[in-house]
C-alpha cells in the first residue's frame, strides 16, 4: 500500500510539473555555455539512476540502501564532465547531495574537485526542510561571484522548488547570479544514453 501512495505522488507531481514548466527563450548552447566560463552556476540532477526515491530502508552512509547510478549513469557523468572541458569552462568549486547518486555524478563528472553539502540532500521522502533547504540553496546561488563556475549536484525536488524546472537526469540547469537573486539562462540536455 505504502509503494501505491508513493507512486501516486509521484505521478501527481510529475504531471503538475510537467503542466508548470516554465518556458525558457530558445537559447544559443555557446551564449549558455559562455554564462558558465563567466562565473555563472550548473545546477545539475544527478545522472540515470533507475527508479523512484529510495527504499523504505533508506541509510544515507550506505549506497547499498539507495537508489544508484546505473552503468549508464556512470557513463553519462563522466561525459558530462568532458563535455564541461570541451567547453573550456574552468570549474572553481563542486559542492554535492549527500546520496550516493549525486556524490558519484559529481566525482565521475569533476573528479578531485568534490564537496558534499546538507542543503543539496533530497527532501523528496519528508518535505520538512524544503523551505528552509530552498532559502539556503537560493543564498548559495545568487551569492556565488565566480571568476569560476559553481556546480552544484542533487536531485529534482531541490531543482524544481528552486527554478519550476522539472530536470531530466543529468540536466544542467545554468543559472547566472545577480544583484536580486539569479536568472535561468539556459538548459543544457543530459549526454544521450549510448
Amino acid at each position: 500500500m505504502r509503494m501505491l501512495q508513493v507512486a501516486l505522488v509521484m505521478f501527481l507531481a510529475l504531471m503538475t510539473a510537467a503542466a508548470q514548466q516554465p518556458t525558457l527563450p530558445e537559447q544559443d548552447e555557446d551564449a549558455v555555455w559562455q554564462i558558465l566560463r563567466d562565473g555563472g552556476v550548473a545546477l545539475i540532477r544527478h545522472a540515470r539512476a533507475p527508479g523512484t526515491g529510495d527504499p523504505v530502508f533508506f541509510d544515507i552512509n550506505d549506497c547499498s540502501t539507495q537508489r544508484n547510478l546505473s552503468q549508464e549513469g556512470r557513463d553519462q557523468a563522466r561525459e558530462l564532465g568532458q563535455a564541461f572541458e570541451a567547453a573550456s569552462v574552468t570549474v572553481g568549486k563542486v559542492l554535492h547531495s549527500r546520496w550516493c547518486r549525486a556524490r558519484d555524478t559529481a566525482e565521475l563528472a569533476f573528479p578531485g574537485k568534490v564537496e558534499p553539502e546538507p542543503v543539496l540532500d533530497s527532501f523528496f521522502a519528508d518535505r520538512a526542510t524544503r523551505e528552509e533547504q530552498t532559502e539556503q540553496l537560493r543564498r548559495i546561488v545568487s551569492q556565488w561571484s565566480g571568476p569560476d563556475a559553481l556546480v552544484l549536484v542533487t536531485h529534482q525536488v531541490n531543482i524544481t522548488a528552486l527554478t519550476d524546472v522539472f530536470p531530466r537526469e543529468g540536466e544542467v540547469i545554468v543559472l547566472k547570479p545577480g544583484d536580486d537573486g539569479f536568472d535561468i539562462a539556459g538548459r543544457i540536455a543530459p549526454v544521450p544514453a549510448k
